[in-house]
């Protein structure tokens, strides 16, 4: 049985999705650096969304009622949003930790502790 010959069906949405967290969540646990933390998080966060829009696009759209639902794209995007203000947020903490510090590692960020 050849899986090129196989239509592309959920699970194989589910299964790049699974990579994605976990390639996000061992990048995470892995790194040192903050900007590679911030990587990870974005791996994580682009799984979660494969697997809105392939939920979304699939199950919703077998409702007659529902033929041209756009919930899981519509979560996608919201996440994607969240995201960017994540991001921006966290390269601003990054740069100004960097000037403080001359350095950006997690590990010595304990200064931080108020």
């Amino acid at each position: 049985m050849n899986i090129l010959a196989q239509p592309v069906g959920v699970s194989h949405f589910m299964a790049v999705g699974a990579v994605l967290f976990v390639c996000g969540a061992v990048c995470m646990a892995t790194k040192r650096n903050a900007l590679g933390v911030l990587m990870g998080i974005e791996l994580v966060l682009n799984g979660a969304n494969v697997n809105f829009v392939a939920f979304g696009s699939r199950y919703l759209r077998d409702l007659p009622e529902r033929a041209l639902d756009l919930d899981g794209q519509l979560i996608a995007l919201f996440v994607i949003v969240l995201a960017a203000a994540e991001a921006a947020v966290a390269l601003a903490i990054a740069l100004n930790y960097y000037n403080n510090h001359a350095t950006i590692d997690v590990d010595r960020a304990d200064e931080l502790k108020g």
